[in-house]
């Protein structure tokens, strides 16, 4: 793989992670704070420490598997090709663990509330499924950690990794931010919110 090329993979992953949290109001990531759920609270603690874990083990099999592999030619750069798609697939899936988690319509009221959004799909119930500025940020943060570990396994992969100092980590993250700025426009800015 050429530098040019794992170069612009990074730029698209950063793009999409960085207003992917403005765009779905879905969470991508399992906060224990979160409101609504079937699950006790030290329960939804156990979660998001499971989420985080995952994370950590996404992140040091993507430096393995991704930074360990040579991409040189014919047959190794389809391998290098796979073993990146198999990391970008465990990612998704990894953002798409508490959108699995839909607490069950055990109330008469739940149920009413679902009969109520099947007949007008684009009312959601007061409160349900709305994610705070703040669980937004904490997404765009853990879309960072993803693509800056996608970002580095890369760089492993082309040669050398070099050693980083704060102020990388700052500026990338500036950024991130900016390259999530369309999205925070799009939900904040342009679409109406009933008041």
């Amino acid at each position: 793989m050429s530098l040019t090329a794992a170069a612009w993979i990074v730029i698209f992953c950063a793009l999409v992670m960085a207003n992917l949290p403005f765009l779905l109001e879905r969470r991508l990531a399992p906060w224990p704070w979160a409101p609504g759920g079937a699950l006790p609270g030290l329960a939804r603690w156990g979660l998001g420490l499971a989420f985080l874990a995952g994370l950590a083990l996404w992140s040091w099999g993507t430096l393995k598997l991704v930074g360990g592999a040579f991409a040189g030619g014919g047959a190794t750069t389809g391998l290098f090709l796979l073993k990146l798609l198999a990391s970008l697939l465990v990612a998704g899936l990894l953002l798409a663990l508490p959108g699995w988690r839909r607490p069950a319509a055990d109330s008469p009221g739940d149920a009413a509330a679902g009969a109520a959004a099947a007949r007008h799909p684009g009312a959601r119930p007061r409160g349900a499924g709305v994610k705070s500025f703040f669980d937004r940020l904490l997404e765009v943060l853990v879309g960072y950690v993803l693509v800056g570990t996608l970002g580095f396994a890369l760089e492993l992969n082309l040669g050398n990794a070099f050693p980083q100092r704060w102020e990388f980590y700052a500026v990338t993250l500036a950024l991130f931010l900016v390259l999530g700025y369309p999205g925070f426009v799009w939900r904040y800015m342009l679409r109406r919110h009933p008041r």
